[in-house]
């Protein structure tokens, strides 16, 4: 389920909340900046393979990774290996795949919950389902879930496939511990109790009370994070168009998201040449 959009926006409210965390920034001892990938830091693309960033993206997140004192995380719909993969960063950024589902641990290696056999076989009773309608190239598995894309088809035919598997995998979720949830250009169905907002809470508890957070996305599956970072961060909206979101703030991809992504390694260099550190 997608969470109650709470607040009607204001672009001017808006800005005023970045410039607001951007000062903060400058006098913060510790930070995180936390990070959707599609949609976000790439544009959408029919080929989910060659999704690359942004031009320019790389190069600023790279920057901010070598700020004194920010921690960079990447959540994603997608694998772990998948971002690494198309990020193309080294060393890679902290990355949390399948909507929190995979998460990275200190050694470099990745964790994932065990699954209860009763939902493994109803995430194998969905996945085979979509093979015998003849969905398999359209088919993404995935640890903890399945997702079917259908970005690039015909409006009737997406029409047609939606219904279909909202039909199907709604009675097969609701007989296990799984959860069905729409995105920008497909449906998913995967272990309940693991989103980005699980995730954003997580890193929450994990830094100083006092370090400012940011979160930006551009998803229906990122308005989680967003609720789950309420007031205690900035929440941001990623987005060429604007959509109802419970976002804070709204940045028009790229020059917006690379002006803030700018903006931000700035305010870490203030804070180095303030406290003497050297990159």
């Amino acid at each position: 389920m997608i969470p109650t959009l709470q607040h009607p926006f204001s672009e001017v409210e808006g800005l005023s909340h970045i410039e607001h965390f951007l000062r903060n920034l400058k006098r913060a001892e510790s930070a995180a900046l936390l990070l959707d990938y599609d949609g976000t830091l790439a544009p959408f693309t029919i080929d989910r393979q060659h999704a690359v960033p942004y031009p320019g993206v790389v190069e600023h997140v790279q920057q901010i990774m070598k700020s004194c004192s920010t921690r960079v995380v990447i959540i994603s719909g997608r694998p772990v290996r998948e971002v690494v993969a198309l990020l193309k960063l080294s060393p890679a950024p902290e990355i949390w795949g399948s909507h929190g589902f995979e998460r990275p641990l200190p050694d470099g290696n990745t964790s994932t919950p065990r699954i209860e056999l009763e939902t493994s076989q109803a995430l194998a009773d969905a996945g085979q389902w979509l093979a015998d309608q003849g969905f398999r190239d359209l088919t993404e598995l995935k640890p903890g879930g399945i997702a079917i894309h259908w970005r690039g088809l015909p409006e009737e035919a997406i029409f047609d496939i939606r219904e279909r598997v909202l039909r199907t995998w709604f009675p097969i979720a609701q007989c296990a511990r799984l959860t069905v949830m729409e995105f920008d250009g497909g449906i998913e169905i995967r272990v309940a109790d693991f989103d980005k907002g699980y995730a954003v809470r997580t890193i929450v508890s994990e830094m100083p009370s006092d370090a400012p957070i940011a979160y930006l996305g551009d998803d229906s599956t990122d308005e989680h994070a967003f609720e789950a970072l309420g007031t205690r961060g900035l929440s941001v909206l990623v987005r060429p168009v604007h959509r109802r979101t419970s976002a804070q703030a709204w940045l028009k991809p790229p020059e917006d998201l690379l002006d803030f992504l700018a903006r931000w390694a700035s305010a870490c260099r203030s804070r180095r040449g303030e406290q003497g550190c050297v990159a």
